[in-house]
This record gives C-alpha cells, structure tokens and sequence, in this order.
C-alpha cells in the first residue's frame, strides 16, 4: 500500500485518484496556511520521534514492561495508526492527518466516529510540536477537520473532551463556538479523572462563518469509506467548502 504510483504527488486533487484501493490518501485539507494530509506509514518513524511529552496516548493502552516509557510511546504511535488503517470501516473509522506548516510536519489532527452513518457525529483529537504552539496552527487544522466533518461527510454534530487542567485543548475549541456539555468520569491508568465535554452542532458551524475557511480536495472518491454515496457522473470531483 506504501508503493504509490510515479508522479502520484502530481495527480492530488484530479478526478483519477492517484491511490485507487485507498483514495483516503489523495484527501487534501487546507485551512490558513495550514496544509492536512493523511498520515503514511513512511511518516511514522518521524511523528514517533516527534510525539510531544504531554502528548497522551490511549491510557488503556498496555505498556510492554521490557520497553522503557519512551520505547512503549513510539511503538503506540505505529500501533495506533495500524489499527486506524487495518479496522476501517463506515460505521466505525479514525482518519489521522499529518499537520504541516510552512512545510514541515508539526503534528497530527485525528477525525474519528462511531456509528457515524446513524449518530452522524464525529470526534477529534490533535498534538502539535512545541516549537509551533500559540501561532493559531490549532485552530487552523481544528477547523479543517471540522470543514470535512460538516461539509462533506454531512455531520450532524463534533464533540470533544478534555481534562480541567488542558487550557488549549479547551480553549481551542471555545474559541471555534464548542458548547459546554457537561462533565463525565474516565480511568487514566493512573486513577479516575474529569473530563470537560463540549459539543459543535452543524447549525453553529454554518452560522460561525468558518467553512469559508477550508479547502477540502481529493473527497469525492473517498465517499464510500464514509458510506456515502459513490460519486456519479454529474457529480464534481472536489469541491471547496460552501463560503
């Protein structure tokens, strides 16, 4: 799956998905300057040894004890994005998108839902390298999951969860128009902690102005990973958000 035709950079963007079995990869975002790609396994090795310290991973996650914390952190970093890849389906997927600015990659956006083509409702998750944090790179790459969320893939809502203590991860999402939704209770690993929830409905995005904002290319032979409808002949081949 890593052998991309010759040329395939070329061909993002054209009606002919240069990855046919996996057309996922061809998807572009864009969002102030902010470029998305979804994540290769020729990526891995760099966002392992790029993964920031406050960067958590599945705190359910078994730590192989002859591993030390740093080894057992990147071997979850290509288990996570195996796992994303080998268990997709419409109803249940997790698409990870290597986030670059001004043409380096500095971290990862995540999209995921469950039950997607009857909740309609999607999740997210991101880190960024510290070298490029308070530059309003968070916003941009939220934002433009969120435009492939309500745009294209017809979401109905986006949550997200974050600790008390997460100021950014909290205060990006405040800022993009997320709503308070209560509190629940998780197990860390290292004992229960409180998670403040918030919740985007497709109403609030259409009326904060932002899909003006994002570019989406390369979805419409995607469509089917989604269980959407396969594109027809009439259809367009990309399209922009609706401004």
């Amino acid at each position: 799956m890593e052998d991309a035709p010759a040329g395939s950079d070329t061909l993002v963007g054209m009606t002919t998905p240069s990855w046919p079995a996996w057309p996922l990869f061809d998807l572009r975002l864009g969002c102030r300057g902010v470029v998305l790609r979804p994540v290769r396994e020729a990526d891995l090795p760099l966002l392992a040894a790029i993964q920031p310290a406050d960067w958590e991973h599945d705190p359910g996650a078994e730590l192989l004890p002859a591993l030390d914390l740093s080894q057992n952190r990147a071997r979850l970093c290509y288990q996570d994005y195996w796992r994303s890849v080998g268990t997709w389906s419409p109803s249940s997927w997790c698409l990870q998108f290597a986030v670059e600015s001004e043409g380096a990659v500095a971290g990862v956006q995540s999209l995921e839902a469950e039950q997607f083509p009857v909740l309609r409702t999607v999740g997210s998750g991101s880190w960024l390298i510290p070298a490029v944090r308070r530059r309003g790179i968070g916003v941009a790459m939220r934002l433009a999951v969120l435009g492939l969320a309500f745009d294209h893939l017809d979401a109905l809502a986006a949550v997200t969860a974050a600790t008390p203590d997460n100021a950014a991860s909290l205060g990006v999402s405040r800022r993009i128009g997320y709503a308070d939704n209560g509190v629940c209770l998780t197990n860390s690993g290292r004992g229960v902690v409180e998670l403040i929830q918030l919740r985007l409905t497709a109403a609030a995005w259409r009326a904060s102005g932002h899909a003006a904002e994002v570019t989406v290319t390369g979805f419409e032979p995607c469509r089917p990973w989604f269980g959407l409808p396969a594109p027809g002949p009439g259809r367009a081949a990309d399209r922009t958000a609706a401004s």
